[in-house]
């Protein structure tokens, strides 16, 4: 099976956009390597700070994104690039909630990405379907917040938090720490209610250029799942390993590889490094770039080449 025809499913509960009905909620399938676009209202996010403060500004990009085909738009209303201060949730909230609120009943999937419990939960009644929380869901009421609601949850990993996260990495085995971490992470959460997670390796949070490269050169096993074997994609309703979501859209990264210093020109090496994790068997990549990235992973698609399972 080539990397296009690679299955994977979360799970909700409740109606989302796209999914169907099933005996554990409702599933939302998809095959191959989707999209989810950035929006960040924030006026000092790392690339697009400032851009979507406007409510009219943000739903242009928000709609231009979907009628590209990006599968999921990632609203945010505080910065984590490395040293960002903390915003209060009330500010977050009034970010944010315009925007979601806006977009609610226009076929699109939407994620709300915050650290806060309060703003997951305002952001859920408002409309969003799923949390992206950077800090792993550390924190026992975002579990709760998202196992009340139904909600799937992104967990990602992160050594440290936000303001000092770069200030000296260090691990012994990057890969298998990280990987540790998210596998053990998704059995707690799931167990506790939380219907269905994402798993994300955290690229440029709290690793150097060199835990970066080998976290991504090990998309493939953390996608894989505990068990590297595929489950079969014929039957009806195959338990699938967790779906990996892979976000490395312009960081620091690519500059380090590439000298490109400026934010804003990285996205050549953005669609590179996507590209790669799709072909590993990422589920979703995470750009700003988004409609572009959906060209070139159509592209890439139809140059994919069946393999045996």
């Amino acid at each position: 099976m080539n990397w296009a025809q690679r299955p994977h499913r979360l799970t909700f509960g409740f109606p989302v956009p796209g999914a169907e009905k099933t005996g554990e909620g409702w599933a939302l399938r998809w095959a191959g390597c989707r999209v989810m676009g950035i929006l960040n209202a924030t006026p000092d996010s790392f690339s697009d700070g400032g851009r979507h403060l406007g409510l009219d500004a943000a739903l242009a990009t928000a709609r231009r994104m979907r009628d590209a085909g990006v599968f999921m738009l990632d609203i945010g209303g505080e910065s984590t690039r490395p040293g960002a201060e903390p915003v209060d949730a009330a500010t977050e909230l009034d970010r944010v909630l315009p925007l979601i609120r806006a977009l609610t009943g226009e076929h699109v999937l939407l994620s709300i990405d915050t650290m806060k419990p309060e703003v997951a939960a305002e952001a859920l009644k408002a409309g969003a379907h799923l949390v992206n929380d950077v800090t792993g869901l550390r924190d026992p009421d975002m579990v709760r917040v998202c196992a009340g609601a139904g909600a799937a949850a992104c967990i990602m990993h992160m050594q440290g938090e936000p303001r000092t996260m770069q200030h000296q990495p260090t691990y012994g085995d990057v890969v298998a720490e990280v990987h540790g971490y998210l596998r053990q992470r998704a059995a707690e959460v799931k167990a506790a209610g939380v219907p269905s997670v994402l798993l994300d390796p955290g690229i440029g949070f709290g690793k150097t250029l060199e835990h970066n490269l080998s976290l991504l050169r090990a998309v493939g096993d953390l996608a894989s799942g505990p068990n590297p074997v595929l489950p079969d994609p014929v039957l009806p309703d195959p338990v699938l390993p967790d779906p990996v979501l892979l976000a490395a859209s312009r960081k620091k990264t690519i500059d380090l590889i590439a000298g490109v210093p400026n934010a804003a020109d990285r996205d050549p090496g953005s669609f590179a490094l996507h590209l790669h994790a799709a072909r590993q068997g990422a589920a979703l990549v995470r750009l700003h770039a988004a409609g572009e990235m959906v060209q070139a992973l159509r592209v890439e698609a139809a140059l994919a080449v069946d393999v045996e399972s």
